[in-house]
């Protein structure tokens, strides 16, 4: 990807990049656990992100 990006698509990586975080410890505590993983979590490597 290019270094100059338009600032729509700068827009839209920043708010996933703010998304792409683990489960807060007081959501896992509160649930018992029944809620551990995110289902929007992506690795950079892995996985691309969803359209």
């Amino acid at each position: 990807m290019s270094s100059n990006k338009t600032f729509g698509k700068k827009q839209r990586l920043n708010k996933v990049a703010k998304t792409n975080r683990r489960v807060p410890v007081w959501v896992i505590l509160r649930t018992n656990r029944k809620v551990q993983s995110h289902p929007k979590r992506h690795n950079w490597r892995r996985s691309k992100l969803q359209r």
